[in-house]
């Protein structure tokens, strides 16, 4: 697929990944490794992965597998110890930190487990943040917010405080967040851990209707099977390796996204 660069001007040209027609997340040969007082311990050695643009994929893997360290090697929260990250053609592990926070900014949203909605701000300032954060949050923005804000089904709530809106309500507008400054890539960690099952069930659906709508590629990293009707792909982290699981309709899901986002 396509995947053009998009850098801030106040980036330094990153380094390029190979290929004009790269998928819009590629990792390789990846390895990250903690210390535990006199042990080593390894979190992946060599591990893989390339999601296409406007895909969605489901990253499925015990506690402790290495699911949120995934997530934070592919935003460049952290760095690999070998390997590369690549967003579209911008090689995240070829920035400095202050670059990679700033390519973030732009192009990558997420949705958490706890919300992580700011406290003293209301719901459609929440959404603002990462507009302001990208630039500026001007008219256009606003606008965009407010429609975000609808998208979700909470509208009407545009003035309340994270404290008077319902844990589905709260990830909702997380979601709405996540996807307002446009970014390439949506990364959420377990988005419905802290829902019951029929809230997750409308989390999900908002997520998905909503980053499908925009082409957007969506990695979750989740205990959830409600996830797995929905997703393109479904990934199997063990080991430190991931191996995709062959669930009915992904595959051919998979294919029709692949070819509506194709130019």
């Amino acid at each position: 697929m396509n995947a053009s660069a998009e850098t801030s001007g106040r980036v330094a040209p990153p380094r390029r990944a190979d290929g004009d027609h790269a998928p819009m997340l590629r990792v390789r040969d990846l390895s990250k490794s903690y210390r535990e007082g006199d042990t080593e311990r390894a979190i992946f050695e060599g591990l893989e992965l390339s999601v296409a643009k406007g895909a969605f994929a489901v990253l499925m893997g015990r506690s402790g597998a290495g699911k949120s360290t995934l997530l934070n090697l592919i935003s460049g929260i952290d760095r690999p110890d070998a390997g590369t990250v690549a967003v579209g053609n911008t090689e995240l592990t070829g920035l400095s930190e202050k670059e990679r926070t700033q390519f973030r900014r732009r192009h990558i949203g997420f949705v958490f487990q706890a919300f992580n909605l700011i406290p003293t701000l209301t719901a459609l300032e929440n959404i603002l943040l990462p507009l302001e954060l990208s630039g500026g949050a001007g008219a256009e923005e606003g606008a965009r917010a407010r429609r975000l804000l609808e998208d979700v089904g909470l509208g009407a709530r545009a003035g309340s405080f994270p404290d008077r809106l319902s844990g589905g309500e709260q990830q909702r507008v997380a979601v709405a967040r996540a996807l307002a400054h446009r970014p390439r890539v949506v990364l959420a960690d377990e988005p419905t851990g802290n829902l019951d099952y029929e809230t997750g069930e409308q989390v999900l659906g908002v997520l998905t209707g909503l980053a499908r709508e925009s082409g957007t590629t969506l990695l979750v990293a989740t205990h959830d099977r409600a996830a797995l009707p929905h997703a393109d792909h479904v990934l199997d982290l063990e080991g430190g390796q991931l191996a995709e699981r062959e669930e009915p309709g992904a595959r051919e899901r998979g294919s029709r996204r692949a070819e509506k986002a194709s130019p």
